[in-house]
């Protein structure tokens, strides 16, 4: 089953990567993002917890194997161009998943009227 999955991903688009998104299994709550390799995928598979590729530190880390706050693998999907990876985990700890210490990383909301007017401005010019 592992082999069938890796060969799926295409990690070639982006040198070797494939941006992975981390939601909630029961809530739907988009977590957070992070890169994966072929390694780090084939370590979630066999683990069941969520192994990501770091690009700063070029190492593969295991989330929340230091804090506790582990993503346990409960389903894996790709889109349609197999070259993104949705994991829908279980959060165990005290499910602050961001860095920041909150539960996602999505946390900034950015104005959609001012987004818009800028896009609309440089389309003027």
């Amino acid at each position: 089953m592992e082999r069938e999955v890796l060969m799926e991903i295409d990690f070639d688009k982006m040198q070797g990567l494939a941006p992975a998104v981390i939601q909630d299994a029961s809530s739907r709550e988009l977590l957070m993002v992070g890169f994966m390799n072929r390694q780090a995928l084939e370590m979630t598979l066999r683990t069941g917890f969520v192994t990501f590729y770091s690009r700063t530190r070029q190492t593969l880390w295991t989330k929340g194997k230091t804090s506790g706050n582990q993503l346990e693998v409960v389903a894996v999907w790709t889109d349609c161009d197999r070259d993104t990876i949705l994991l829908r985990v279980r959060v165990l700890g005290e499910g602050k998943v961001c860095h920041t210490g909150s539960r996602s990383c999505f946390t900034r909301k950015l104005p959609l009227d001012a987004t818009l007017s800028s896009v609309e401005a440089e389309a003027r010019r």
